[in-house]
């Protein structure tokens, strides 16, 4: 009896969906709840499963193919409880002794980088947790691999260069300018979709302030560790974002709502975006009803954001949303910039690196750790009166931030 394997339902705000990667061939078996198959949409990577064990006796969709929820991929053959081997597959397959590649448990993303590079992942050292193959690992990998080859191509050139003989010229080096031309993921083409959906549609402005971030940083070099020990997490800056940006959306509302044709929606719940960098690209996970987590609950919310990221496993869930973003630039050293709004929200907050300033206090000048803020928004809705005193709402926070219960 043969079965469908169907797209899944997709989101309301999804569409369709590219069918990226095949994780098994004609006439393989397969067991039940097995991956299959790997769909990428303009979010996440989806990983359809085998609904039952069996055959795969057809397959419907290639590689590339763009899919829509309820489509039929292939058709899986459950009559047979025993694998069909190819003979000559099983004779190009490399095992490591000991070792079953199919044992090794990747990810969506990760499983599309090894099939894209022809690579065996049972060569490559994992990072996550108990050894798991993160996208990290395998692109950390591929980096090593490029830089062997180029070591090796420019002796080659070297070599190629001496004289063979005693009256000899050395010839001369060519430029090598190498290219080459790759498709956009989905998430990339969204992404620029939606940068200029902002930049065209919303009249943005920015605003900047600066943050001395003394007292942030004495209150978490005297809690962290009692906090650490009693919530099995970190205390970090970002939760005191986060509790400043609530506190400041609260006096201010119109920063927390967006525009909707000729109506203004005011959203009566916090929803905060926290910008996340992946090599897939920018992704924005959303805390839901922020206002109603510690500084614990945000912590753990953003480091296992950090993981779900990184191992390539977020959800459509972790991404709705959103009624206010923070980006952190000072990361990567960002010392300043104007972050883009992330629509239909009308205002986002930048963070940047901390670095060490003279400023002046009580008439004296003094050093102090200085980061700069700044908050880009839609000034259709927002006038800029409201987006000053949200950002000196935020400063006041975090340069008085007490009042800010760690709950330890």
């Amino acid at each position: 009896m043969s079965i469908e394997v169907l797209v899944p339902t997709l989101p309301e705000s999804i569409s369709d969906a590219t069918l990226i990667t095949w994780h098994k061939q004609l006439g393989d078996f397969v067991n039940k709840n097995e991956s299959l198959v790997d769909l990428e949409t303009d979010k996440v990577v989806l990983e359809v499963t085998a609904p039952e064990a069996g055959i795969l006796s057809q397959i419907l969709k290639d590689n590339g193919s763009i899919v829509t929820g309820g489509e039929v991929l292939a058709l899986l053959e459950v009559n047979s409880a025993q694998p069909v081997v190819n003979p000559s597959a099983k004779s190009e397959t490399h095992e490591t002794p000991g070792r079953n590649n199919d044992d090794i448990p990747l990810s969506p993303s990760v499983r599309r980088l090894i099939h894209e590079n022809t690579l065996d992942p049972s060569l490559i050292k994992g990072s996550g947790k108990d050894g798991r193959l993160t996208k990290t690992d395998v692109l950390e990998h591929l980096s090593k691999n490029a830089s062997s080859d180029e070591n090796r191509l420019n002796t080659t050139q070297v070599k190629n260069l001496e004289p063979t003989g005693t009256n000899a010229t050395p010839a001369l080096a060519t430029n090598i300018r190498p290219e080459q031309r790759v498709a956009m993921t989905r998430l990339r083409v969204k992404v620029a979709e939606r940068l200029l959906q902002a930049q065209q549609n919303a009249a943005m402005l920015t605003t900047f302030n600066e943050v001395n971030m003394q007292n942030v940083i004495d209150l978490r070099n005297q809690y962290k560790g009692r906090f650490e020990q009693k919530h099995q997490v970190k205390l970090g800056f970002m939760s005191f974002f986060v509790k400043a940006s609530i506190e400041a959306l609260k006096r201010f509302p119109a920063i927390n709502a967006s525009i909707d044709g000729t109506d203004i929606i005011y959203h009566g719940y916090y929803d905060l975006g926290i910008a996340v960098s992946t090599p897939r690209g920018l992704i924005v996970p959303v805390l839901q009803d922020a206002d109603q987590l510690d500084f614990a609950g945000i912590e753990k919310s953003i480091g296992n954001f950090g993981e779900k990221a990184k191992a390539g496993t977020l959800t459509y869930n972790d991404l709705q949303g959103g009624t206010f973003t923070i980006t952190n630039g000072g990361v990567f050293g960002s010392m300043l910039s104007t972050p883009i709004l992330n629509p239909p929200q009308c205002a986002i907050l930048g963070m940047h690196a901390i670095k060490e300033r003279a400023v002046v206090e009580n008439g004296q000048i003094v050093i102090r750790p200085i980061m700069y803020l700044a908050l880009s928004y839609d000034h259709r809705l927002v006038d800029g009166r409201e987006a000053v005193q949200f950002l000196v709402t935020v400063k006041e926070c975090l340069e008085s931030p007490a009042h800010l219960l760690l709950n330890i």
